[in-house]
C-alpha cells in the first residue's frame, strides 16, 4: 500500500528597488545543494499553518508581507510513498533584521534570478522559481 506524503517548499523573495532577491539555503548535510525552505505537512495541517511555521523554524520569519501560491504541485512515487509537493512564494520584508538559520541549513544567501536560477539542482525547483519570478514582474 502506497503512503501519501505532502510536503511544501516555500521560495522567500524579498524586492530592494525594482528587482527580487530570492533567498537560498544549502542543508548541513555534506553534498548538499542550494535550494529554498522545505518540509512536511502535518496531518490535518493547513498548508499557511506549514508554511508559516517552517519558515519560522528555518530562518526566524513569523509573517510574510505576501503568500502566493505558484500553482504548480509536483507528484512523484519514491519506494512506497507517493510525495505530493505544494510550491508557494514568501515575499518578506526588504529591511528584514539578520535570519536565525536553523541547524538543518549551513548557508544562505540572497541571489537575483539571473544568479538564482543556475545555481538550483532540481529541475522542479528551477520551474517554480521561473514561474514566481514571472508572476512577480508581470504584478
Amino acid at each position: 500500500m502506497t503512503e501519501l506524503v505532502h510536503r511544501i517548499k516555500v521560495f522567500v523573495f524579498r524586492f530592494r528597488g525594482a528587482q527580487p532577491d530570492y533567498l537560498l539555503l544549502r542543508g548541513a548535510v555534506p553534498e548538499s545543494f542550494w535550494g529554498p525552505i522545505q518540509g512536511p505537512i502535518g496531518f490535518g495541517e493547513k498548508l499557511e499553518t506549514a508554511i508559516r511555521r517552517e519558515v519560522m523554524d528555518d530562518i526566524g520569519i513569523s509573517r510574510p508581507v505576501d503568500l502566493l501560491d505558484l500553482h504548480q504541485p509536483g507528484r512523484w512515487l519514491v519506494g512506497d510513498e507517493e510525495v505530493i509537493e505544494w510550491t508557494f512564494g514568501f515575499r518578506a520584508q526588504p529591511d528584514q533584521p539578520s535570519l536565525q538559520l536553523s541547524p538543518r541549513w549551513s548557508a544562505f544567501r540572497w541571489a537575483l534570478f539571473s544568479d538564482a536560477y543556475p545555481s538550483l539542482e532540481l529541475e522542479p525547483d528551477r520551474a517554480a522559481i521561473l514561474r514566481l519570478h514571472t508572476l512577480l514582474n508581470v504584478a
